[in-house]
């Protein structure tokens, strides 16, 4: 019976969190958890949650992380080692009591404004282990930051963050059959490269920047071809570069996105990514969007309209970047391992240089001048 449950394991109802702090509990070392002789008795403060005074001494109510909030207690200032969560903490408070009116710091603050620095204080965590699983979700090099210091809305629900395509029922991605045999493909393509044998020309400089003009497709080169990764028409698989930030508005446009890093004029930024439907599935979630007030469905009709891509429930990070009809953002087709010319890849370009700290938009209905009809895109 033993032999029959050796691989056998569940899951076990109990976060990280609270293992080790049950850890700490009952005085149990445990190498996985980090928990040793030498820091069994240090618990871990995940935020504060309140602050007062006496002629002697500053108190404040300290949320122990892994345990419930019913085990909040009251600690002396000098007995606590975290100058961050104190600074934020005190910033918040100060923001609230001019919210308020108040200049000087009560030696009690009053149930509302303890309950919003609470309230606070958990946003902020649940926005950080958000942040947390995208940076360990992502397949690209640039680093995910989240921020809301607007209002209390946490993570969105209902929304799970993919890299790639997922294809929906009945749609197959035929795969390119072949690939170049260029040394160097940009200054010596054989026989034009990958561009070349769709009858294009090479849509990047040696600094990977966007020569094309928009409407025109790319072709960059796929896994069946001798270059290797390093070859200069390979920019839109190798993903987004830049530290990209998504933080709420406070213009009431929702999320938004904006690059941590100066990004210079016609250089990818990301792609727009969701789940690939038909043109008569997409007709039917339209509907549906509609009701809700907003959509995320982008028609790929580069030579047909027979499918779509909605990234309301499934998507990178682009899901969040807003609408602007003076966009820094362009919309670009793109073909790598895809042959199939009714499934482009959609990337976007920068339209010029923007700035460390500039928000992230492109035009939802920008005109692309495809070989059939304009390439537009609905997004609320």
């Amino acid at each position: 019976m033993a032999e029959n449950l050796k691989d056998c394991s569940v899951p076990c109802k109990l976060s990280w969190d609270e293992l080790e702090a049950l850890c700490r509990t009952e005085r149990l070392h445990c190498k996985e958890l980090g928990v040793s002789r030498a820091n069994v008795n240090d618990y871990e403060v995940e935020f504060l949650c309140d602050y007062k005074k006496t002629k002697k001494e500053e108190f404040y109510l300290v949320k122990w992380k892994g345990f419930p909030e019913s085990e909040n207690t009251w600690e002396p200032k000098k007995n606590l080692k975290c100058p961050k969560l104190m600074k934020q903490f005190h910033l918040d408070l100060d923001q609230e009591l001019r919210r308020h009116k108040r200049r000087c710091i009560p030696k009690k603050l009053n149930k509302e404004v303890s309950s919003i620095l609470t309230q606070k204080a958990k946003l902020r965590h649940s926005l950080q282990r958000w942040e947390a699983h995208l940076n360990l979700t992502r397949n690209h090099p640039g680093r995910i930051f989240v921020i809301n210091e607007v209002d209390l809305e946490g993570p969105p629900k209902n929304f799970t963050y993919i890299n790639n395509y997922k294809v929906g029922p009945g749609i197959v991605l035929d795969e390119m059959a072949v690939g170049c045999e260029c040394k160097n493909c940009l200054q010596e393509p054989v026989n034009g490269c990958c561009p070349g044998a769709s009858l294009h020309r090479m849509a990047y400089n040696d600094k990977g920047q966007v020569r094309v003009r928009p409407g025109e497709p790319i072709y960059e080169c796929n896994t069946r071809c001798s270059c290797d990764p390093d070859c200069p028409n390979r920019v839109v698989q190798k993903g987004i570069q830049f530290d990209l930030c998504i933080f709420k508005t406070e213009n009431g446009r929702g999320w938004g996105v904006r690059t941590l890093q100066h990004i210079k004029k016609n250089t990818f930024v990301m792609e727009y990514v969701g789940e690939i439907i038909t043109t008569d599935e997409a007709e039917r979630r339209g509907h549906i969007y509609d009701r809700q007030g907003s959509t995320y469905l982008f028609d790929l009709d580069y030579v047909e309209d027979v499918y779509t891509v909605d990234a309301a429930h499934q998507g990178n990070i682009s899901h969040f970047v807003n609408h602007s009809c003076n966009p820094n953002l362009q919309v670009f087709n793109v073909f790598i391992d895809n042959i199939d010319e009714r499934l482009p890849r959609i990337a976007l370009f920068s339209t010029r240089a923007i700035r460390a700290g500039e928000e992230l938009t492109f035009d939802y209905k920008m005109q692309m001048y495809c070989r059939s009809k304009a390439c537009t895109a609905v997004k609320h």
